[in-house]
């Protein structure tokens, strides 16, 4: 593999700075490699591409699709667009898809998304490592001119119809605050909101790359600052933080307080298996240990998967698993492809409180119910050094190495596995209370910091 694509190819996608990593020429050899392990090299058929709202995307959009119809195949052309909203029209049109973004990434930064027709993944070792390889061989061949047509279609408003009529919203008249952090849900949310009984109050919906206002990480507890002074004094039911293309949604209740996104997962796992009953629901290695419980109290059967999109797809087709949540905002739905969407867990948490007379706090109580650290990255020369470390120094303790090393205590519970792209080691702790939590993170983080 050629060292510029070496540096970019990641486990789910690609992902570079712009313009020394990912630039118009590299994008214009991805794009014919793409078309040929798609299958529409030499006319056999179309691929569907979107972008973000980066300065660089369109530019990068643009080569892809040159690259697509250099190999003879045609493009539709879906501009800027969520990822799943690029998800979505790879489904509804059964085309393989690109979606050019970075997501939660600073503004330096760009990448792609790839996903076969129907929406189904492309990750390392299931053709995107091919598809690097062979953009290697492309890299600096002369492109042959454009074969393959080129055909722009507007797609957001059957996004919205869709992922509406997956998850209605009746009962109350709610007011939620939507920080779209200056990404992708500026675009999609109004389109998706005006559908219902809401009143929307918008935060940074202008689609701007440079992220003017915060980086759109919901993740990271600073970028939510805003959101939650708005819910606060708006007297809003609920807010709702996306990412900045707009596949992760966050949820901060009536007082502003950050909801766990294992809560989320178990009420939306709960409001399937109500409609469903006897349904499997997936909960990725580092969910509450409250998800499993409430989806066996309720009658459906919880899977316990790795973390990462491309694992959790294949884990859903395999199992039938109608609904899917990892502890990262990322959550899946059988009816919408099997991909993650955002918004579709928003509309699903927007249903469950308008159909309640509670507040949001209330409402999710039920969902919570053990004390949890939050991802603690550490910085280490050999994560996996350190994870045999910590295996031995729990080695008393019942152990397994689905995603990373968990170990399990008679009142506590940590996962630590490292990073797929820095240097990083990250600890996640839950206790049955605060005090047993903050024990067991502080003992792991003594073994890791040696």
């Amino acid at each position: 593999m050629h060292a510029r694509f070496s540096a970019v190819t990641k486990a789910y996608d690609v992902r570079g700075t712009t313009p020394d990593q990912l630039d118009a020429s590299l994008a214009l050899a991805f794009g014919r490699a793409y078309a040929r392990e798609v299958g529409v090299a030499g006319g056999g058929g179309a691929v569907v591409v979107g972008h973000d709202m980066r300065d660089t995307s369109p530019e990068l959009a643009g080569a892809i699709a040159d690259g697509v119809r250099a190999e003879g195949g045609d493009v539709v052309m879906v501009g800027f667009a969520s990822t799943d909203m690029l998800y979505a029209a790879s489904g509804r049109l059964d085309l393989p898809g690109v979606m050019v973004t970075a997501s939660h990434n600073p503004a330096g930064y760009n990448g792609f998304k790839v996903c076969r027709a129907g929406a189904r993944p492309i990750g390392f070792d299931t053709g995107l490592s091919a598809i690097a390889e062979v953009a290697s061989e492309l890299l600096d061949e002369p492109a042959p001119e454009p074969r393959g047509t080129l055909t722009e279609r507007d797609f957001l408003s059957e996004y919205a119809d869709l992922v509406v009529g997956l998850a209605p919203v009746s009962g109350r008249r709610l007011t939620v605050a939507v920080d779209a952090g200056n990404g992708m849900a500026g675009h999609t949310a109004r389109a998706v909101l005006d559908q219902l009984d809401v009143d929307v109050l918008p935060l940074y919906f202008e689609l701007d790359g440079t992220f003017p206002n915060h980086e759109a990480n919901p993740l990271d507890a600073s970028t939510l600052v805003d959101l939650q002074a708005a819910v606060r004094e708006h007297g809003a039911d609920l807010g709702l933080a996306f990412d900045g293309d707009a596949d992760r949604c966050f949820v901060v209740d009536e007082r502003g307080e950050p909801v766990s996104p294992s809560a989320i997962t178990a009420l939306i796992g709960a409001r399937y298996l109500a409609a469903q009953p006897g349904a499997t629901i997936l909960h990725n290695a580092i969910c509450s240990k409250a998800v499993p419980e409430i989806v066996a109290e309720r009658g459906g059967t919880a899977v316990r998967t790795p973390v990462g999109h491309s694992l959790i797809k294949a884990e859903m087709a395999r199992t039938g698993a109608v609904f899917g949540g990892e502890h990262s905002g990322h959550f899946y739905f059988r009816d919408f492809y099997l991909a993650d969407s955002g918004m579709l867990a928003a509309l699903h948490v927007m249903g469950a409180l308008a159909e309640s007379d509670r507040p949001v706090s209330a409402l999710m109580a039920e969902f919570e119910r053990y004390a949890a650290s939050g991802e603690v990255n550490s910085t280490v020369a050999d994560a996996s050094a350190v994870i045999e470390e910590l295996a031995q120094a729990y080695a008393d303790h019942p152990q397994d190495r689905l995603d990373g090393l968990t170990v399990t205590g008679p009142d506590w519970w940590f996962n630590v596995r490292a990073s797929n792209t820095e240097p990083l080691l990250r600890l996640n702790v839950e206790g049955d209370d605060e005090q047993v939590m903050a024990r067991v993170r502080d003992e792991a983080l003594a073994v890791i910091g040696k």
